[in-house]
């Protein structure tokens, strides 16, 4: 029997919850600086209320040995996390970065509730996602380079002898 046409496949998300979550794994890895050069940007300044107030945890980190293996607790990280609604609107933003900058954590909830709409989400696409993606691209590119300039390659040298 096969499940009805209108349910979703629950492991592959839409195209929509796709691109939110790759704006907010993006917006979370972008400096405090380039979030409020970008909300300076803007042309109309948006007004926002806080739905749940700026506040810092923890949130325990697992992991996987080898990538493949059983999961196990590898440590805890702190984690800030923020959520808003927009006051022209009521769209909804949530905001969570690594570390304790509160004031980042709302800012990542104000874009992501900047970005609920169409419009709105290519307006930060261009503004801020883009060129940010594109700093880390680079950013990864350089890493990559320089652990690759250290790289050693190992070989046995099989000798004759039985």
């Amino acid at each position: 029997m096969t499940a009805p046409a209108t349910q979703t496949d629950p492991v592959t998300p839409d195209a929509g919850i796709a691109a939110r979550q790759r704006r907010l794994r993006i917006l979370a890895r972008a400096d405090r600086a380039v979030l409020e050069a970008a909300l300076a940007a803007l042309p109309q300044q948006p007004e926002w209320r806080r739905l749940k107030q700026p506040e810092t945890g923890l949130a325990m980190v697992r992991a996987r040995a080898g990538g493949v293996g059983q999961r196990f607790n590898l440590g805890e990280m702190t984690v800030s996390r923020c959520a808003v609604t927009l006051a022209n609107d009521g769209k909804m933003g949530v905001g969570y970065v690594q570390g304790r900058d509160r004031r980042r954590a709302e800012l990542v909830a104000v874009f992501d509730a900047l970005s609920q709409d169409a419009a709105g989400a290519q307006k930060i696409e261009q503004l801020l996602i883009a060129p940010v993606e594109q700093k880390l691209a680079d950013e990864r590119r350089a890493r990559d380079a320089k652990v690759a300039a250290t790289k050693v390659d190992f070989f046995t040298l099989v000798r004759g002898e039985d």
